[in-house]
């Protein structure tokens, strides 16, 4: 399965490498070397260990989801598949955005369903992931508001939260309200551009503007299935819930293994902040989630900069590298093997 074009990957790796290591190269290689080497391996192996669990804990939101679909899908399956789509959007510039349609391909393949179904699977999940790790920055935020004095840099993170949250309330209010429209509305946006595209591809006809709105009819009908089956949902926001402690976990315990014991409020705080780093150019937010999350652990703990940085590139090193090289796997063994789905 091929995920986007090796020349555009390797410069986009190539980018964030560079990014990486002007950041490593500020704070002293010698010094970040030397504290990465002090983490304990025992922890550092719990650190994977809680990688994994997250990853199995976000492909049962997905399963959670395909089978509001009927679609039913093992706990295995659903982790291979989800694996292969974080692969997909970490090598990928602009994160998600970037990586969802190859997600929604993989989806629908192995679904063997239309890929409206998988875009409206995929997007469903990403929809509610964003709820729990607003909540998550919320508390971590709300303990440092309770317990210190808040800096003009966690203010910002502050105001910036309050506005997430908002958007999000009254998108998803107004969106729900005024969903038809809203599908009207994409579907005029979206189809000169599909048929301006399939102009140019070799091969493919442009197809009839009716055909490009009976799929936006589809993606949206699927949104409104899922959204319907309040069981269903519930579990994958509980699933959702579960996968970002992991996350979470997996920092304050690379900070553990270097020998700093934080207030688990700090990388609550840290990591829902730097997921949103991930929307760069650069594929995975590769240098700028690192460099968030520093910046914000520096911002409310007393670990020094090289002792930061170390800590979270132990963290990205099992949440960001380890899901390339399972995913990578996952979306060779998904191209050639359709066993993982069995129909409803």
């Amino acid at each position: 399965m091929v995920v986007s074009d090796s020349r555009a990957t390797a410069a986009g790796f190539l980018g964030g490498l560079v990014v990486l290591g002007l950041l490593v190269v500020v704070v002293g290689v010698d010094r970040v070397a030397g504290a990465v080497a002090g983490a304990s391996p025992v922890v550092a192996v719990a650190v994977v260990a809680v990688a994994v669990g997250w990853l199995l804990a976000w492909g049962l939101v997905l399963r959670s989801v395909l089978g509001a679909l009927g679609i039913d899908i093992s706990a295995v399956g659903a982790f291979l598949v989800f694996s292969a789509a974080t692969f997909a959007n970490n090598v990928t510039p602009f994160g998600q955005a970037g990586g969802e349609p190859l997600s929604a391909l993989l989806i629908a393949e192995v679904a063997d369903s239309e890929y409206e179904t998988g875009l409206a699977a995929i997007a469903s999940v990403d929809a509610i992931n964003l709820v729990p790790s607003i909540g998550l920055a919320t508390l971590g935020l709300g303990f440092y508001a309770v317990t210190t004095t808040l800096g003009s840099r966690l203010e910002v993170v502050g105001a910036s939260i309050g506005l997430l949250a908002a958007a999000l309330v009254v998108g998803a209010v107004l969106g729900w309200r005024y969903r038809d429209g809203v599908e009207a509305t994409v579907a005029r946006l979206v189809t000169p551009l599909v048929r301006t595209v399939a102009r140019v591809w070799p091969g493919r006809r442009p197809p009839a503007p009716d055909a490009v709105a009976g799929r936006v009819a589809g993606f949206f009908a699927t949104i409104e299935h899922i959204a319907g089956d309040r069981r269903r949902l519930a579990a994958a926001l509980a699933f959702s819930t579960l996968g970002w402690l992991g996350l979470t976990a997996a920092l304050w315990l690379s900070l553990l293994s270097l020998g700093h014991a934080t207030p688990f409020a700090a990388a609550m705080l840290a990591v829902p902040a730097g997921t949103v780093a991930s929307v760069t150019p650069l594929p995975g937010g590769l240098g700028g989630v690192e460099a968030v999350q520093i910046g914000l652990l520096a911002a409310v703990t007393g670990v020094g900069a090289e002792a930061l940085t170390a800590a979270v590139l132990v963290h990205r090193g099992a949440t960001y590298w380890l899901p390339i090289l399972v995913g990578g796997a996952a979306s060779s063994a998904l191209g050639v093997s359709e066993t993982v789905v069995e129909d409803a």
